[in-house]
Order: structure tokens, then sequence, then C-alpha cells
């Protein structure tokens, strides 16, 4: 019975070694060097000063806007809660209408050409040809132009006595009261965002167009298919993911427009204030000594809202049409 069980015992001692023997033996650390374990927490620690970043500059003052939208805090005043006051008052205020006016048509009137315009310069400057790099420089320049001085040249273009009204009283014409007019100053101040952000989105296409098989061109151009046609039939459903991109990113910005109307219409936003936007309503109700915070905040939390909804909708508009 003894010699019986040693030797069923035999091959499970066996198996045990050859297991063992199968794993890769751990490597010996070298004399005089440390064996450091990797934590848990060690990826967080990298990512710390990112975080904190974030919570301190985006975080902690979108929540302190959204408390202060249900208050009557003023600059100096901590204020009490007041519930839906300000966005009941914001249904009755005629200068939130008007600053929602604009947004709107800022948006209508800026982002199809950011969406058509910049794609269409993407196409003339993808070709590899003697001085293409010049204008493609050229083109980006505005992008990296402060937008103050931008506007300040805009205005001094189009001022009454400025370059372009000069030209117009040397030809002949009247003068045109570019930044004196409700309308014309809006959509001054709507070319001066298309100009400067031409070139940024210029550089999202080309690198879209990039992308593109030559092998469709090519084909089309077998077919018979002209220039136009395979612009519509090949170029567009190639780049039209990109296209959503660029129309949410444009629609967002249009929305929050500030400084080119604030520098071409001034800090009342035009004659009589016709032509202030939203995010002016924003800055000239909240700060000064009398600053209504909270009535800012609730004019704050409405914009963020419209915003997220204008990418839902594009965002939703692009599902559809892979649909």
């Amino acid at each position: 019975m003894a010699s019986s069980s040693s030797t069923a015992r035999e091959p499970r001692a066996l198996s045990r070694e050859r297991r063992a023997g199968s794993r890769p033996a751990s490597p010996e650390p070298r004399p005089g060097t440390r064996v450091r374990r990797q934590l848990g927490t060690s990826p967080w620690l990298f990512a710390a000063p990112g975080l904190v970043v974030v919570g301190v500059f985006i975080l902690y003052p979108f929540v302190s806007t959204v408390i202060n939208s249900f208050t009557d805090r003023r600059t100096l005043i901590p204020g009490e809660f007041v519930g839906l006051a300000n966005f009941r008052e914001l249904l009755h205020d005629e200068m939130f209408w008007t600053g929602l006016r604009n947004s709107t048509l800022y948006v209508l009137g800026v982002v199809p050409a950011l969406v058509l315009l910049p794609l269409l310069l993407a196409l003339l400057v993808q070709k590899n040809i003697p001085g293409i790099a010049f204008f493609r420089s050229a083109f980006y320049t505005p992008v990296v132009a402060s937008i103050v001085v931008v506007g300040l040249v805009w205005v001094w273009l189009l001022d009454e006595r400025g370059l372009v009204n000069s030209l117009l009283e040397a030809v002949g014409a009247g003068k045109v009261g570019f930044l004196s007019d409700q309308w014309l100053l809006l959509l001054s101040a709507m070319a001066v965002t298309v100009w400067k952000g031409l070139g940024y989105y210029m550089i999202i296409y080309l690198a879209a167009l990039a992308n593109v098989p030559r092998e469709l061109h090519e084909a089309a151009a077998v077919d018979g298919a002209g220039a136009v046609r395979r612009f519509l039939t090949v170029t567009v459903p190639a780049v039209r993911s990109t296209m959503v991109l660029v129309g949410a990113l444009s629609s967002v910005a249009a929305f929050k427009v500030f400084s080119e109307v604030y520098l071409m219409a001034g800090p009342d936003g035009g004659p009589a204030g016709e032509d202030t936007t939203l995010v002016m309503l924003v800055q000239r109700t909240g700060t000064g000594l009398t600053g209504r915070v909270g009535y800012a905040s609730a004019i704050s939390v409405v914009v963020f809202v419209v915003t997220v909804a204008l990418m839902l909708l594009v965002l939703r508009a692009d599902r559809k049409e892979d649909a």
C-alpha cells in the first residue's frame, strides 16, 4: 500500500515540476538597482495637473454660473436664491430678444460661408504649383493675427472717412454707412468673421482632401464628368464628415461671437444697441460695480443650452444622411 501511494504521488510531483519549469523565470535584478512597482494611482498622478486646470478654469466657473443664475447676485452683493425669476425676466427683456436675433442671424450668415468657401479655397491651394506655398501662407495669415488688430484695421477701412469710402467718393459714388447702419454693420462683422476663419478651416479641408483617393477623380473623368460634377459627386461625399465638423465648430463660434461686433459696433452695440449679441449682453450686464451677475449668468446658461442644441442638430442631421 505504501509503495502504491508513493507511485501515485510521483506523477503529480512530476507534473508540478514540469509546470514550474515551463514558466519563464523572472529576471533577476542587477546588483545596485532598485525594483519599483507601478502603483494603481500612477496614471492619475500624470493626469492630475490637467484635471486641476480643467476643474479650476472650466468646471468650477460653469457650476458657479449655473448656481448664480438662480440668484439675484450682484458684483459686490452675494445675493439670495430667487428661483426662475431671472429666466422669467428674460422673456420680457427686449434687449435679450435683440441679442438672440442678432446671434441667430450671425449663425445663418456665417456658417454656410465657412462651410463652403474654405473647401473651394482648399481645392485651389491643394495643387503643387510654383509659388503655391506663398498663397497658403497668405490665406492663413488672418488666423494668427490678433482679433483686436484685425477689428481695428477693418474699422479703419470701413469708417466714413476710411479707405473704402474714400475710394467710393473718388469714383463718384456716395458714402456707405458700413458702421452706422444697423444691418450693414452686422454684415460687415460677418464678413470679418468669414475672412478671419477661412484659413483655419482651409487647413482642416486640406487634411481631408489628402485622404480622398485620386482613383475616384480619374474614374469620374473617364466617365466624362466635368469639374463641377466631380466636385459634387466625388469631393463633397468624400469630405462630408469634415463639412459636418466645420459646420458644428463654426456654428458654435458664430453664436458666441463677441470681439468682431464689439470692436466694430462699440460697447453700446451699434446704433441704439440694435447690433448687440447675447455674449455682448452678458458682458454689459454682468460687469461693473453694479453688474447683475445673477441675470448675466442666466443669459450665459441660455447661450450654453442653445450652443449644445446647435451641435446636436448638426450631428443628428449627419446621422440621418448616413442612414
